[in-house]
């Protein structure tokens, strides 16, 4: 048991490093003024008019590193910064939310997977832990009928969950690549916003890994508690 706390504890000291190198490398290339002169928010309508999608709005969402593509009214929320400001950061996290109404537009079927499990996993976020932990408490680790019935639909609930986290892996890379591919290929940033463009995205998707190894750590400690009681 010493040795999964111990991997939880470096899994932790992975995502603040990851997270907070994430917020070096933006405040970084946020100093990167484009050459062209775009905002975040005329990237990611040049780049939705050079795909053909005019059934998409951008606007403007309040908060910091808030970026997202809402695919049930078709729209690329940036946050203020991004939305407003020019230089390679904005052009990288406008770019990668429009790589998402992309994927939308093209059905790629990955996102309509994970956009179909959306439902369910904000249940089973909810209340798998809660589920598991009710169990343990009637009688799980002993093996008390219904207690470990209840326990056993937790993990099963946060399981879901945690695949959720790695079908959103995927996801995410691939948006990279289109925001990246669609960057290089219109000439819309000079090499030195590129390369910046690229290293951003890249800190971004370790994010989105550390996070699924961290859901499949705490998954296999919840699945110890509950299957590594003895039954009678």
């Amino acid at each position: 048991m010493w040795g999964y706390y111990i991997l939880i504890g470096i899994i932790a000291l992975v995502s603040w490093a990851v997270s907070n190198k994430l917020k070096s490398k933006f405040e970084f290339y946020s100093k990167v003024q484009l050459r062209n002169g775009m905002s975040g928010a005329e990237i990611a309508e040049k780049m939705l008019a050079d795909h053909g999608i005019r059934d998409v709005q951008v606007i403007s969402t309040p908060g910091r590193l808030t970026d997202h593509y809402n695919p049930s009214d078709k729209t690329v929320n940036l946050s203020e910064a991004v939305y407003n400001q020019r230089n390679a950061a904005a052009a990288a996290v406008a770019a990668h939310e429009v790589g998402h109404a992309v994927q939308h537009a093209q059905a790629y079927d990955m996102l309509k997977f994970r956009s179909a499990m959306v439902p369910m996993v904000n249940v089973s976020s909810s209340v798998s832990q809660w589920l598991i932990i009710g169990g343990l408490i009637m009688g799980a680790a002993a093996g008390l009928g219904m207690a470990y019935y209840v326990a056993v639909a937790g993990v099963i609930l946060m399981g879901i969950t945690t695949i959720f986290t790695f079908i959103t892996l995927p996801v995410e890379y691939d948006a990279s690549n289109r925001a990246l591919a669609w960057l290089k290929n219109k000439n819309m940033l000079s090499q030195e916003e590129y390369a910046g463009a690229e290293d951003s995205l890249k800190w971004a998707a370790r994010t989105y890994l550390v996070a699924a190894i961290g859901a499949v750590a705490t998954l296999l400690y919840w699945a110890l508690q509950v299957f590594g009681g003895s039954r009678d």
